[in-house]
């Protein structure tokens, strides 16, 4: 078991994931008012916890509430080996917020036989079963085929070229309507000419109703009410402790907008949210990232709540305050870069508690809000999660990557001693530098929208590239950002590894790639190693039945990144949604399956799981005379526990069949 002064980071391993823990620092130092401050605001993002699975599919609570039932109450034998199995199932699911794999967004099904899912449902408490089921054999005929049928919502998110995008996903942005009609829909609603448009469809599900394509708007009078309603009750005792009135006038913006689920008063929000960058305590909770829409509109729930680590700030704050010199000094083109760069707040945090799609996996850095023009005009906040980052250190530090992938030893030296330093540098850059770069070629519009499907990998691409071009820039040195340029070179090493070859043990055999970060980091790498062969800069070598990819000159492959950066940006300036897809689909796409077979087998003998996930910490009031006197942290170890108790303490969504 990995410790770090007594600290255990790992704790179980089943399927693909690993479940680790992580502390917060100098909790003990903050005051009574901020530690209150933080307890509203988590009780806050786990109310929206029944959210994200509900916009995941459209029965995954029912079928959440199903499996939880069977855990308390199953009556067989549950040291079978089919039950293990039917454990590991379930353990798969709470991690991945629903049945579909929160990565490759292929649907999970249980390696048991139906019969034996149908055998569990029998023995446990049918009084305990939701839904509108008159007969537990009803129930039965309804969930089993939903859970073991793999043609029936085969995959979440949908990006197939040739496909309809919105039919064939199995979220539930969607009922009913097609990628046509959706796109439609927006087209007519949309003021294309408003310099400030707010983020259309981001807050609601779009059905079809008497032949008509209208918006179901999530808010408390709408859908999602019953947990938006607990999620405003806790944002109104957070504001009334707030510790600044930036802070206050934000929270009461954001309870405004889930009240009414106007958007305009979320990027009111979110203006005030940017402008207060002197409070300890910050947060996120509401519909963010649109990663889950194949068109990448609607917003999925997600919270975190975090505590500003002081000391690894100094680094970020050195970043933020040089973004003009990193904009003016990119290799893209004059006519995308900003004139002037406004509001960039890099800093790095300690995160205190997540909820919805930050949960149980999580980012590693953030950088919001996502609407261009805010960004343009107010700036950005981007944030490294310290503790987060460390946990994921100290647990690998004995896993053997590094050893099995890398091939020289001064490769595996140099990752050894500045592997963390470089990650820390690099999300730093990304959010802060990278998604807070560049400018949208007037009368283009939102290229979220023009990118389509292939938006989310070229803002992800164009983040990483400013990273890595970077990277390698004596300006760090000269910032005192690192000690030599030895840190940039472990970057690249880690990058060309993990794209070419790490992340393939991600992948499930045959498939391709899918998620916009996996991608992402193919398509620079292998763009990257096709371009630069004939100078060698990256080299396929072939040694004892292995492959590896080994960076030769550090210098030509910098060049590289900032070409396809330069590219990068255009096609985001301009929308050229045919050179994205080109790009996208010729680099970032295919998986060489051979290559892929043997990265498995090196990876299995590892005995590591590729994913990994958090339990939370607990908060918990002490309370004198009705009043909260203190607020303690406690350190769970057990995941399905912490699963349990979520699933009884905050289950706000009504579920039906």
């Amino acid at each position: 078991m990995t410790e770090n002064n007594g600290f255990r980071y790992f704790t179980e391993q089943f399927a693909d994931i690993r479940i680790l823990r992580y502390q917060i620092p100098d909790f003990d130092k903050l005051t009574v008012k901020q530690k209150q401050l933080l307890y509203f605001l988590y009780e806050a993002g786990l109310s929206g916890r029944d959210i994200i699975w509900d916009q995941n599919y459209k029965y995954n609570l029912l079928i959440r509430h199903v499996l939880e039932n069977i855990v308390h109450t199953y009556t067989g034998d549950r040291l079978s080996e089919d039950y293990a199995k039917f454990m590991d199932y379930v353990k798969r699911v709470w991690f991945s917020n629903g049945i579909h794999h929160h990565y490759s967004m292929s649907k999970i099904v249980p390696d048991l036989p139906a019969s034996y899912l149908e055998s569990l449902i029998y023995e446990s408490d049918a009084d305990g079963f939701p839904g509108d089921f008159e007969t537990t054999k009803e129930l039965v005929d309804f969930i089993v085929p939903l859970i073991m049928d793999e043609k029936i919502a085969a995959k979440r998110v949908v990006q197939d070229k040739g496909k309809d995008l919105v039919a064939e996903s199995a979220n539930n942005f969607y009922e009913g309507v097609t990628q046509e009609e959706v796109e439609n829909y927006y087209n007519e609603i949309m003021d294309h000419n408003d310099p400030e448009p707010v983020s259309y469809g981001l807050n609601s599900k779009l059905v079809k109703e008497n032949g008509q394509v209208v918006e179901k708007v999530w808010k408390t009078d709408g859908m999602y009410g019953e947990a938006l309603k607990s999620i405003v009750y806790w944002l109104e005792k957070a504001k009334a402790v707030a510790e600044n009135t930036k802070q206050e006038e934000a929270l009461g913006k954001l309870i405004e907008h889930f009240n009414t689920g106007n958007l305009k008063s979320f990027d009111e929000y979110n203006i005030l949210w940017l402008q207060d960058t002197k409070s300890k305590v910050d947060f996120i909770n509401g519909f963010i990232e649109v990663y889950g829409d194949p068109l990448g509109r609607k917003g999925t729930f997600e919270s975190v709540i975090s505590i500003r680590d002081e000391e690894a700030t100094k680094r970020a704050g050195t970043i933020s305050n040089h973004a003009a010199w990193f904009e003016w000094n990119s290799p893209t083109d004059e006519a995308f870069k900003k004139k002037e760069i406004k509001g960039v707040d890099g800093k790095a945090i300690n995160v205190v508690s997540e909820s919805g799609d930050c949960s149980p996996a999580t980012p590693i850095g953030i950088n919001l809000p996502n609407s261009d023009w805010i960004r343009t005009k107010y700036g950005s906040k981007s944030v490294t999660l310290s503790n987060i980052l460390n946990a994921y250190d100290i647990a690998g530090k004995e896993s053997g990557v590094l050893e099995e992938f890398a091939y020289r030893d001064e490769e595996k030296a140099r990752g050894k001693k500045y592997g963390l330093l470089g990650t820390n540098l690099h999300v730093d850059l990304h959010e802060i530098v990278g998604h807070g770069s560049g400018k949208i070629k007037e009368g283009v519009g939102d290229p979220s929208k023009t990118l389509k499907s292939y938006a989310s990998t070229i803002e992800e691409a164009r983040a990483d590239l400013v990273a890595l071009y970077f990277a390698l820039d004596p300006k760090l040195v000269e910032l005192g950002l690192m000690p030599d340029l030895e840190v940039g070179k472990a970057e690249y090493d880690s990058y060309i590894r993990g794209g070419l070859l790490t992340q393939l043990a991600r992948v499930a055999p045959g498939h391709n790639l899918e998620e916009s970060h996996m991608r992402n980091r193919q398509l620079i790498a292998g763009w990257a190693y096709h371009k630069s062969r004939h100078q060698n800069a990256i080299e396929k070598k072939h040694e004892s039945g292995k492959t590896y990819f080994v960076v030769n000159d550090y210098e030509i492959l910098r060049e590289y990144f900032g070409i396809l950066l330069k590219e990068v940006q255009r096609i985001k300036s301009e929308g050229d949604y045919d050179t994205a897809r080109r790009l996208v689909e010729t680099y970032g796409v295919k998986v060489n399956q051979d290559l892929h077979r043997e990265v498995l087998q090196r990876w299995e003998k590892l005995k590591i799981a590729p994913y990994t996930g958090f339990i939370n910490p607990v908060l918990k009031p002490v309370m004198k005379n009705d009043e909260i006197e203190d607020i303690q942290v406690e350190y769970p170890d057990d995941f399905s526990g912490q699963m349990l108790h979520y699933g009884k303490k905050y289950s706000l969504l009504p579920v039906s069949g």
